[in-house]
C-alpha cells in the first residue's frame, strides 16, 4: 500500500473515531519568504544570518549562491533533492549591494495556542469553529507537514497539552511513550520546545452526540496569542449587546441557539442538515455557522431545567453588516426544530440574539416538547372555562356589567365586598408599566400547537 493509500486509510479510521484532524501551517522552510526580515529569500550574493541563541531544523529544497552564513548553535539544514549552497561575490549583484544581511525570523514565534496556525481538515464553506477549537481538541489527531521543517512552542506549561495522536516526520504516535521518546530526542527538540507537556491518549470520540473540546483551561493563552496582533484587545463588535459564545474569545454580532439533545441525537448529521438544507440558501448568504458541544453556562442550565451539563451550540455570525439574518436563520431552525425535534433528537431549544437587552440578554426557552403539552393542556382548560361562561350568560345565569353602569338594587343582605382597588378613580389607578426605551432586544415563545391553530382558523 502506497503513501497515498496510508493516509486515505488514516482518514477513514478518523471518520469512524468521529475525530477531527488539525494541520500545523506555518513552517521553518529557507525557501519561504516569510521566514526572512525583508519578506523574501535572501538574493544571490546575500550574507545569510540565524538566530545564534535558537535550535532550529532548516528545510533547503533550492540551489543558493551566498557571500557568507551565520549558522546557529545548535540546528540543522536539511537538504532536499538538487539544493545546495555556493559562494558568490556580493559587488556582483545590485539587489545585495547594500551589504544588509538577511535575517532568518526568530523560529520560537509560532506557538501551539495560536489558532492562526492551525487549520482544520475537514473545514466546509459557511462553517466556522471557535476559538477555543480552533487549535486541537483533547480527542483530534494532529498533524504536522512531512514535507516541511517546523517548530512549535507548547506554551509555559500551565497545563498539560493533550490530544488523541500526533503525526510528525512520518510517523504515528498514539501512545505517550512512544511519543516521549520523540520529544527527548534531539529531532524532537528542534521541533518543539516551551515548558509545556504534550501528551497523547485514548480519548477518541465514540459518542454520535459529539465530545467537548477540552480547552477552557488554555482558553485564556488562546485568547493572548489571538489578539496579540490587535494588542491584546477585542475589536468592537458592529452592535449593541453582542454576544459571546463558550469558546470564543470576543464579542460578535448574530445568533446562539443552545440545543439540549436526546441519545438519538448525530452531531455529524445535524450540522450536515443546517449546512445543506439552511446555510445553503441565498437568504442566509453571509452568515457562518459553528456548530459543537460545549459545557451548559449555569444560566442556561437552570433555564432549561435538564439535568445534563451540556448543550449542542449553534453560533451564527453576519460577517458583513449587521442585517438581521442571523436572527432570521435563528428563527428558522427553531421551526424546524418544533416541526423534526423528535426525529432530530432535539429536546429543547434556548435562543440569544445580539441586540439592547435588559438583565443579561434575551433568553427564552423556545421549543421543548413537555413544556408544548403543558401550554396545550392549558389553552384546553381556557377554552372550556370561556365556553362555559358563554352558555350561562346565554341562559341568563351569569350577567356583566361595565364599569360605571348603574349595579341592580339589591333585594336583600349583600353577598359581596367593595374592592377599593378595583373600583379606585382613575386618577388613582396604577400606572401602566412603560416599555424600556433603551432596549431594541425582544424575547419570544414559537409555540407550535397556537402557530398550527392560528394556520388553520
Amino acid at each position: 500500500m502506497g503513501v497515498l493509500g496510508l493516509l486515505l486509510l488514516w482518514l477513514q479510521l478518523c471518520a469512524l473515531t468521529r475525530a477531527s484532524y488539525k494541520l500545523w501551517v506555518p513552517n521553518t522552510d529557507f525557501d519561504d519568504a516569510a521566514n526572512w526580515s525583508q519578506n523574501r529569500t535572501p538574493c544571490a550574493g546575500a550574507a545569510v544570518q540565524f538566530p545564534a541563541d535558537k535550535m532550529v531544523s532548516v528545510l533547503v529544497r533550492e540551489g543558493h549562491s551566498i557571500s557568507d552564513m551565520l549558522l546557529p548553535l545548535d540546528g540543522e539544514l536539511v537538504l532536499a533533492s538538487g539544493a545546495g549552497f555556493s559562494a558568490k561575490d556580493p559587488s556582483s549583484n545590485l539587489d545585495c549591494s547594500t551589504g544588509a544581511s538577511a535575517l532568518f525570523l526568530d523560529p520560537d514565534r509560532f506557538s501551539w495556542h495560536d489558532p492562526h496556525l492551525w487549520r482544520t481538515g475537514d473545514a466546509a464553506r459557511g462553517l466556522f469553529s471557535v476559538d477555543a477549537e480552533r487549535v486541537p481538541c483533547r480527542h483530534d489527531d494532529v498533524v504536522f507537514p512531512s514535507n516541511a521543517s517546523f517548530r512549535v512552542g507548547l506554551g509555559p506549561g500551565v497545563g498539560n497539552v493533550r490530544v488523541y495522536s500526533v503525526r510528525a516526520l512520518g510517523q504515528t504516535f498514539t501512545r505517550d511513550e512512544d511519543l516521549a521518546a520523540f520529544l527527548a530526542s534531539r529531532a524532537g527538540r528542534l521541533r518543539f520546545h516551551g515548558f509545556g507537556a504534550l501528551s497523547v491518549g485514548p480519548d477518541a470520540c465514540d459518542d454520535p452526540s459529539g465530545c467537548v473540546c477540552g480547552n477552557a483551561e488554555v482558553l485564556p493563552w488562546i485568547c493572548a496569542a489571538l489578539l496579540q496582533p490587535l494588542g491584546g484587545r477585542c475589536p468592537q463588535a458592529a452592535c449593541q449587546d453582542a454576544l459571546r459564545p463558550e469558546g470564543q474569545c470576543c464579542d460578535l454580532c448574530g445568533a446562539i441557539v443552545s440545543l439540549t439533545h436526546g441519545p438519538t441525537f448525530d452531531l455529524e448529521r445535524y450540522r450536515a442538515r443546517l449546512l445543506h438544507t439552511f446555510l445553503a440558501l441565498p437568504q442566509y448568504q453571509g452568515l457562518q455557522m459553528a456548530v459543537s458541544k460545549v459545557p451548559r453556562q449555569p444560566r442556561l442550565r437552570e433555564g432549561a431545567g435538564e439535568k445534563s451539563d451540556t448543550d449542542i451550540q449553534v453560533v451564527l455570525v453576519e460577517t458583513g453588516p449587521v442585517t438581521g439574518g442571523a436572527g432570521r436563520l435563528a428563527r428558522a431552525l427553531l421551526a424546524d426544530i418544533a416541526e423534526h425535534g423528535e426525529a432530530l433528537g432535539v429536546l429543547s431549544a434556548i435562543v440569544r440574539e445580539s441586540g439592547a437587552s435588559v438583565g443579561g440578554g434575551p433568553v427564552a426557552v423556545l421549543y421543548a416538547p413537555g413544556l408544548a403539552g403543558g401550554v396545550a393542556a392549558l389553552l384546553l382548560l381556557l377554552l372550556a372555562l370561556l365556553a362555559g361562561a358563554l352558555l350561562l350568560q346565554r341562559t341568563g345565569r351569569l350577567r356583566w356589567r361595565r364599569r360605571g353602569e348603574a349595579a341592580p338594587a339589591a333585594s336583600g343582605a349583600p353577598l359581596g365586598f367593595h374592592n377599593p382597588v378595583f373600583y379606585m378613580d382613575s386618577a388613582e389607578a396604577l400606572p401602566a408599566p412603560q416599555p424600556d426605551v433603551r432596549s431594541s432586544s425582544r424575547s419570544y415563545f414559537v409555540n407550535p400547537l397556537f402557530d398550527e391553530a392560528e394556520a388553520e382558523a
